[in-house]
């Protein structure tokens, strides 16, 4: 087994990482690494409906798509990720591969005096509450199964950033399914740093693994696939599977109802309705705006094209572009 204890924090060099990584190596391989301050978002899921936008926005946390399927997680560098990537078996069941792969990682904690157990369909627990959450992708005969360690996340943030009112959304998304969740450090006998937790857990789990460092060449290629991929909004949010908005808002000139359809980050259909005052036909504007990125950007980059105030008295573009959440 090959053995990376990664130093990258870059959420979206280390999501390309772990696809470079599958495709890259057919022996066994153990990776440990962290991500500054990120929302990871499953496959099949909107995107937009799992994070306070607002906030992530904000606090300049990174939202990005993995490959594997399961809930929104959160990162940050009070939180260990680790990646095992080994042949596919089509007869393990999955959760057969949950149980291998977990394995390693509860053995470790139990070292530490902490008793963590394999709940549910794919949490790790200590006394019911969960501190990891785990995905499995299988591609081309390879399994890569990886999941979250919650050390000494900042709690607070994970909740204001996970947070948002679904209720606005409609879609065949997977939602994510919130539990109640425990950080390692407090069940401890002794404290330590999310640094020296890192290392114990390398230890532990690669100690007979052969050690290996990024050539220039997987440097470079990672590089290329997070640039243009896991960088893009296309893949983090236009990759989602397609969902109804609906947001209603009051300005000093009246109320507007922005209800859009996106599909594949476009903007397929969309109405806005209210109080407001309006010279030309509302429904005007919004054919003129099929087809447009979903993206606040490019909304007002093409409604400044158009007679705005004539769809829309003394409403601004500002305050119209502020119903949209990308």
């Amino acid at each position: 087994m090959l053995s990376i204890i990664d130093s990258h924090t870059d959420p979206y060099w280390n999501l390309a990482a772990e696809e470079y990584l599958l495709g890259r190596f057919d022996c066994p391989v153990f990776r440990l690494w962290q991500n500054s301050p990120a929302v990871i978002v499953g496959r099949n899921q909107n995107a937009r409906a799992e994070i306070n936008q607002e906030y992530v926005d904000s606090h300049g946390i990174a939202v990005v798509r993995r490959l594997s399927g399961g809930g929104a997680v959160y990162h940050d560098l009070g939180n260990v990720n680790y990646t095992f990537l080994d042949a596919a078996n089509r007869r393990e069941s999955s959760a057969e591969m949950f149980a291998r792969f977990t394995a390693p990682v509860i053995a470790a904690l139990a070292k530490l005096g902490v008793e963590a157990k394999l709940e549910g369909r794919n949490d790790l627990t200590i006394g019911g509450s969960k501190f990891s959450g785990n995905a499995i992708y299988v591609r081309s005969g390879r399994i890569m199964h990886h999941g979250t360690m919650l050390f000494d996340t900042n709690m607070e943030e994970m909740a204001a950033a996970l947070s948002t009112d679904t209720s606005k959304f409609t879609s065949k998304a997977v939602e994510s399914r919130r539990s109640h969740v425990t950080n390692i450090l407090p069940h401890l006998a002794e404290p330590m740093t999310a640094a020296e937790f890192m290392d114990f857990i390398g230890q532990e789990i690669s100690a007979e693994a052969e050690p290996y460092e990024y050539s220039q060449e997987d440097l470079r290629a990672i590089d290329l696939l997070a640039d243009r991929k896991y960088r893009k909004a296309e893949w983090n949010f236009a990759a989602g599977p397609a969902y109804a908005y609906s947001k209603t808002a009051m300005f000093p000139c009246g109320t507007l109802t922005l209800t859009a359809k996106i599909e594949k980050g476009l903007i397929e259909d969309m109405t806005v309705t209210g109080d407001y005052f309006f010279s030309l036909n509302t429904r005007e504007f919004c054919e003129a705006m099929r087809g447009c990125p979903a993206t606040k950007e490019k909304i007002a980059e093409r409604a400044s094209q158009l007679p705005f105030g004539d769809y829309f008295n003394g409403i601004t573009l500002e305050e119209l572009c502020s119903l949209f959440i990308i």
